[in-house]
C-alpha cells in the first residue's frame, strides 16, 4: 500500500511541483528503502506508522555508516512524503512531524582562484569543451540548467541565455564576450553535426555523434581538465568561482542570487564567507612573505 502513495506522490512532485528529474529519483529511492524497511512490520494501515518506526529506519541508516548528509536528505524525503499524506488526509497524523535532522558540519564549498580559472580557459580543447567551460564560468548556470539549454534559449546579439532552473523557475543570465564567441564558433560545428546526421535536436549541445550532450559528460570533462592544475574539480566548483568573484570584484549580494536562481538569500551568503576566508589567507600569506 505505501507503495501505492510513493507513486502517487511522485507523480505530485513531478506535476504540480515541477522538480527535476534527478531529485525525483533520489525521493523514489529515499521512500522505496523506507518501504523495504517498514514491510517487516507488516504496516498494512498507514495510521500504524509510528514516530519510533521512522526513528529505527534512520537509526539503521546511522548503522550502515550513511553520512550525515545523506541521512538529512532521507529525512528531508521523509518529511515531504508524510506532509503530503497528511494534507491528502490519507493519514490521521503526521509520525515525521518530530524526526530530528542531525547537525551537519558547515563546509565552505571550492573555488578556484582567477588565476586558476584563466589557466583552464587557456586549454587547448575542443569547441564544445570551450563554449562550455566559457558559458559555465560566465552564467553560473547549474550544470543540468546548462545541458538542457534549447539553440532558441540563446541569444548571442543581446548577450542573454534563458534556462529552467530547480522548481521549473525560468530565469534570464547575461554572458560575457568571450563565452558568446566560444559558443557562436562552437555552433558552426553543431551545424555540420546536425546536417551530417539529419538531426532535428532541440538541445543547444549535443556531441560528435549527435546526441545530447549529458551531466556525467560534463562532469568528466570538468574533472579532467581540473588535473591540468591539480585540482579534484566538477561543474559546481565552476559555479561556485563565478559568484564568488563577482561578489570580491563589488556586485551585489541580491544581483548574485537573482544570477543564480537561488531562492533565498541566505543561500547566497555562503560566498561572503568565502570571500573573506580568501581575503585573510592572502592577508596573512603575504606577512609571511
Amino acid at each position: 500500500m505505501l507503495v501505492h502513495y510513493i507513486s502517487s506522490y511522485m507523480d505530485y512532485l513531478e506535476v504540480e511541483r515541477g522538480l527535476a528529474l534527478n531529485t525525483l529519483m533520489a525521493y523514489r529511492s529515499d521512500l522505496y528503502s523506507l518501504s523495504d524497511f517498514l514491510s517487516a512490520f507488516n504496516l498494512e494501515n498507514l495510521n500504524s506508522i509510528q514516530r519510533m518506526h521512522l526513528n529505527m529506519y534512520i537509526k539503521n541508516l546511522y548503522d550502515k555508516k550513511y553520512t550525515p548528509r545523506s541521512i538529512t536528505r532521507e529525512i528531508a524525503s521523509i518529511k515531504g512524503f508524510f506532509k503530503w499524506l497528511s494534507t491528502m488526509e490519507i493519514i490521521k497524523h503526521n509520525p515525521a512531524l518530530a524526526i530530528e535532522q542531525p547537525k551537519l558540519p558547515k563546509r565552505l564549498p571550492k573555488v578556484l582562484s582567477m588565476k586558476e580559472i584563466t589557466e583552464l580557459l587557456n586549454l587547448n580543447m575542443s569547441k564544445l569543451d570551450k563554449a562550455v567551460l566559457e558559458l559555465l564560468y560566465a552564467s553560473g548556470l547549474r550544470v543540468s540548467e546548462l545541458t538542457d539549454i534549447r539553440i532558441h534559449n540563446i541569444d548571442l546579439n543581446t548577450r542573454y541565455v534563458r534556462c529552467i532552473g530547480k522548481g521549473s523557475k525560468e530565469r534570464i543570465v547575461p554572458i560575457g564576450k568571450k563565452a558568446c564567441s566560444a559558443v557562436k564558433s562552437y555552433l558552426k560545428e553543431r551545424d555540420y553535426i546536425v546536417k551530417k546526421y539529419n538531426l532535428s535536436s532541440k538541445y543547444c549541445f549535443i556531441k560528435e555523434n549527435g546526441k545530447k550532450l549529458t551531466r556525467q559528460d560534463v562532469y568528466n570533462f570538468i574533472n579532467n581538465i581540473g588535473k591540468n592544475i591539480n585540482k579534484d574539480i566538477s561543474p559546481h566548483t565552476i559555479r561556485h568561482s563565478f559568484a564568488t568573484h563577482l561578489l570580491e570584484n563589488g556586485a551585489d549580494l541580491r544581483v548574485v542570487q537573482e544570477l543564480l536562481g537561488h531562492s533565498d538569500v541566505s543561500t547566497t551568503q555562503l560566498y561572503t564567507h568565502i570571500s573573506k576566508k580568501r581575503l585573510k589567507d592572502i592577508y596573512f600569506s603575504i606577512n609571511k612573505a
